[in-house]
């Protein structure tokens, strides 16, 4: 191979390697202010951890001091904390300055004398570095991946009460050093439990890939670990609703890909116009969108007007149909797609309608069959962290399969057919959608506030979090196995 081939082929190497990269359906920011809120959170079950730390009893002599502590318990404390983005990795929390009041029982023997009551101590200076390591697993779903904790504490002093309390005060620096270092030793260990173990079963909630209803499922696997800078945490998730009949026939995403570049509020979620034509193109492969229009469900002036229009076709085929109910029978032809732009975003649909008599008791008979195309708007919302769209029909037109000239005798059906759709059709659709589908968030944790904002080829939903509950609780749903019911209405 010679220099110039070489050289070409090393050229076009990251070219080639962007063309494979996959991109995402569906992303998410959380910026600063998201973390402020998380931080109040965090802190608070950080407490929670530090408050169920236990301790081992001590037992000792010091001359002729004999020594037993028991009862060891975390009573008070009073943390400075601060959570940030840590560039590159994921997050960092530190507390700084802080104090953890213990109390704990003391029994002392001093010659002849015996003692025993409470002590109150307060390690003051605590400070804890604890550095969390975002990442994607194996099966796409984000998780803590690693935990770097330093925690150092400066002093500890203890009051002792009692008979002999100014008798032995000055054993208190040997048994509050043995108690700083027990103390110093238990915090990492049970915030490395807090994060590599409870928040990431917490984080277990966000689905992955996981069934919206009987038709369809949907794909949230991450595509690559986590960005984060110092102002924001960004995750590219794939995005894809898929046929749960055949999970291997999906849509190829050749959408654009959503840029985000807002920061006021404290999460952002992008979904690009692939998110919603994955969903279009798995619920036109599972058969969804068919549909017969007949008896209550046909308004009785249409029936009239489609036995007047085929008056002609009846009576050839055969007058005894005359009688015979008329249906409709709407199949879409073609996998729905989006458009999105700034001015909003709408849905194209391609339809073949066939037009039924229906003598009893015997097959049905096509008098006719049209192509129906028509366009929707749509308007994208959230509730909760349920993602919903409600269609409105914006344009409609027929045309027959069979020749131009009964293309103009269809004019007449034109606004009944659309009287219908607005009537019968579109609101089933939008009693179907307003469910909603699930975006990526864990559980107990929902949008609120949101200003949805359309741009050429994706939507940006921008939003403020709420909990619904503190981390801890949350974590004892999930370890009991309940789920999050208030998504589901």
């Amino acid at each position: 191979m010679g220099v110039y081939a070489t050289a070409t082929i090393i050229f076009l190497l990251p070219l080639v390697a962007k063309m494979t990269e996959i991109p995402p359906g569906c992303k998410i920011r959380i910026t600063s202010k998201g973390l402020e809120m998380l931080k109040y959170e965090t802190q608070k079950f950080v407490e929670q951890e530090l408050g169920n730390i236990t301790m081992p009893e001590m037992h000792g002599k010091e001359g002729r001091f004999q020594y037993s502590i028991t009862d060891v318990k975390i009573t008070e404390l009073n943390l400075t904390a601060d959570l940030s983005f840590q560039p590159t990795a994921g997050l960092l929390f530190e507390v700084h300055n802080s104090s953890i009041t213990v109390n704990f029982q003391r029994r002392i023997l001093y010659w002849f004398f015996y003692d025993e009551g409470p002590i109150n101590a307060s390690a003051e200076g605590v400070n804890i570095h604890t550095a969390l390591d975002l990442a994607k697993d194996e099966f796409g779903r984000l998780k803590i991946s690693n935990v770097t904790c330093g925690a150092s504490i400066a002093k500890m002093r203890a009051k002792f009460g009692g008979t002999l309390g100014r008798v032995y005060d000055f054993v208190a620096t040997f048994l509050t050093t043995g108690m700083r270092f027990i103390l110093n030793q238990q915090i990492c260990p049970a915030l490395n439990h807090a994060a590599l173990v409870l928040i990431n079963q917490l984080l277990e909630t966000i689905p992955v890939r996981a069934e919206v209803d009987k038709y369809v499922g949907i794909d949230y696997s991450l595509l690559s670990d986590p960005v984060v800078t110092g102002t924001s945490l960004d995750m590219d998730f794939r995005g894809m609703f898929y046929d749960l009949q055949n999970e291997k026939d999906t849509l190829v995403n050749y959408a654009v890909n959503p840029v985000v570049r807002e920061y006021d509020r404290m999460i952002y979620l992008a979904l690009s116009e692939y998110f919603f034509d994955s969903g279009l193109y798995s619920y036109f492969k599972g058969g969804v969108f068919r549909m017969h229009i007949s008896n209550d469900r046909m308004p009785k002036d249409l029936e009239m007007l489609l036995r007047t229009t085929y008056f002609g076709a009846i009576m050839m085929l055969n007058p005894a149909l005359m009688e015979a109910p008329i249906s409709l029978e709407l199949e879409v032809t073609s996998a729905p797609t989006s458009t999105i732009k700034t001015s909003g975003a709408s849905v194209a649909v391609h339809s073949g309608v066939r037009v039924l008599a229906l003598p009893p008791g015997k097959a049905p008979v096509q008098l006719s069959s049209m192509t129906m195309e028509s366009k929707f708007n749509a308007k994208v919302s959230m509730r909760g962290k349920r993602l919903s769209i409600h269609l409105d029909l914006r344009r409609f037109k027929i045309f027959s399969n069979q020749s131009a000239l009964e293309s103009l005798a269809l004019i007449p059906l034109q606004a009944p057919l659309k009287t219908m759709l607005q009537i019968t059709v579109v609101p089933l659709i939008n009693n179907y959608t307003k469910r909603g589908v699930r975006i990526p968030l864990p559980d107990g944790i929902d949008f609120i506030e949101e200003v949805v904002e359309y741009h050429n080829g994706y939507i940006i939903v921008g939003a403020n979090l709420h909990f619904r509950s503190g981390l801890r609780e949350l974590i004892e749903r999930k370890q009991a196995g309940e789920t999050d019911n208030a998504d589901e209405h």
